[in-house]
């Protein structure tokens, strides 16, 4: 599928490329892209097996390399395309990164920070769920049935 550049959707296909990546690496098909004006300025996906590091997902990776980029800790003219809802570590990491838009692709009603009743994103970020949820539901689905495949 083709999508129009720098819309939603091409950027959340960017993020599924990186969720690729980690699922080619038997972690959690969990990728991120921070744009900054229209440009791709961090791209990450989950490594918390490959560097033995429970924080090592997208969300922050992605953060870290962003805020190094930009040479500021704060995301304020910064949007995040995620494929999977942040868990609450992310989110509040992202609150206080002050980002400017979330989009994401899948729920993560277990672990994400929306089943929560307290708002843990920044009061100015602008929340965008649903892109290419789908492709994206697809990924984790194949990851989990290959790991109870793998356990029997």
């Amino acid at each position: 599928m083709v999508y129009p550049l720098l819309s939603d959707e091409y950027f959340m296909n960017e993020a599924l490329k990186e969720a690729q990546k980690a699922l080619d690496k038997e972690e959690v098909p969990v990728g991120a892209v921070i744009v900054n004006q229209n440009r791709i300025i961090a791209r990450a996906h989950n490594q918390t097996q490959q560097l033995n590091d429970v924080t090592a997902h997208a969300e922050m990776i992605a953060i870290t390399s962003a805020t190094n980029f930009l040479g500021a800790k704060y995301l304020t003219d910064c949007t995040l395309f995620v494929t999977m809802e942040p868990c609450v570590m992310c989110a509040a990491a992202l609150k206080w990164a002050q980002l400017d838009r979330l989009v994401f692709a899948a729920s993560d009603p277990k672990e994400g920070f929306s089943r929560l009743k307290e708002p843990l994103l920044h009061k100015k970020t602008v929340l965008i769920p649903g892109i290419l949820e789908a492709q994206a539901s697809l990924l984790l689905k194949q990851f989990f049935l290959h790991r109870r495949g793998s356990k029997n």
